[in-house]
């Protein structure tokens, strides 16, 4: 898969859900923080969403707002309005729900959601992201975010049809990479810092998408540059530059990551998890496990690793400021 696909991935914890939510009057509601990630999607008039520690954001017909880090925030018809704590949602094995609230007074319709995200092991191209991405609707702008917006307000109608289910949670998933998508391609050129920058640049991602597609081929700064198409010199201080790491690192980052999904996820020996992620032996992958994570990899497949803490970020993001200013139209 390619980087943005990959570093999803690695991160879903569980399956996304979502529900049509209607509001007349005068409305505010509470979310809590949780270890994940939401969305919401304006369909009919306006509202407030008003993030922890950061200054209210408008939201009007067509808006998209994402929390890549789900600190906790508000959403009213108002920025005044008085807060009331959002009613836990029934665990009934459904991606769907709804949200209504009748009376006298304008309306807002909106589709929210949200992504259950691995929060201990985040990969640095979402870890960079501000705590709150607002996309605003432009006409002609961002018409696959806007294809899959209109698909899932289908699925979550007042009639859900056969296969909604299944429908809604790939939907969700498509939503994800289309937000995201979006955010990276708006960037100005100028503004391109960090993963923005590794994504546009062609020579960084060729070595990215080398490392993905293929984590356990015995690569070297020398093979990887010859991927890029640079020099060996040239492209080890573009890679760090953009990446933040040199090209191994990031490579032993991802070999890891990559580990630790299939402990979890499978059920195959360390055997053959140590030699998908390039290593010749079983007691190799199993020190360089240790070293990364903190426990062997039989404690941390049996859940008994303790807290996840212990090296829990081992490749610094940058975190931007709480509130990022509208996408680029």
């Amino acid at each position: 898969m390619d980087v943005l696909s990959d570093a999803v991935t690695a991160m879903r914890n569980g399956r996304p859900h979502a529900s049509r939510t209607r509001m007349h009057g005068s409305w505010g509601i509470r979310f809590p923080p949780t270890p994940g990630a939401g969305f919401h999607v304006i369909l009919q008039g306006s509202c407030h969403l008003l993030p922890v520690g950061g200054e209210p954001v408008r939201l009007g017909v067509g808006d998209v707002a994402f929390l890549p880090r789900e600190l906790g925030h508000g959403l009213a018809d108002a920025p005044t309005t008085r807060l009331v704590e959002a009613v836990p949602r029934d665990e009934d094995g459904s991606p769907i729900g709804t949200l209504r609230r009748d009376g006298p007074g304008p309306v807002t319709e909106m589709l929210c959601g949200a992504y259950r995200l691995d929060q201990v092991r985040v990969h640095p191209l979402l870890a960079e992201l501000p705590d709150v991405i607002h996309i605003p609707a432009r006409i002609g702008r961002h018409p696959s975010l806007r294809g899959a917006v209109e698909l899932l307000g289908l699925e979550l109608g007042a009639s859900p049809g056969p296969g909604s289910d299944a429908a809604t949670t790939a939907l969700l998933d498509v939503l994800l990479l289309y937000i995201l998508r979006a955010w990276y391609e708006s960037r100005p050129p100028d503004q391109a810092t960090g993963w923005g920058a590794a994504l546009r640049d062609p020579a960084v991602t060729a070595a990215l998408r080398a490392i993905h597609r293929h984590p356990a081929r015995p690569w070297t700064v020398r093979s990887l540059a010859e991927r890029a198409g640079l020099s060996r010199t040239a492209f080890a201080q573009r890679f760090a530059g953009k990446v933040g790491l040199t090209p191994l690192a990031y490579l032993t980052w991802w070999r890891m990551t990559t580990a630790a999904r299939l402990l979890r996820g499978t059920d195959l020996p360390l055997r053959s998890v140590a030699e998908r992620t390039g290593y010749a032996t079983e007691f190799a992958f199993a020190k360089a496990f240790k070293r990364e994570f903190g426990t062997a990899p039989g404690r941390f497949r049996d859940g008994l690793d303790g807290s996840p803490a212990a090296a829990a970020h081992p490749v610094a993001g940058p975190v931007a400021g709480p509130v990022a200013g509208p996408v680029a139209g």
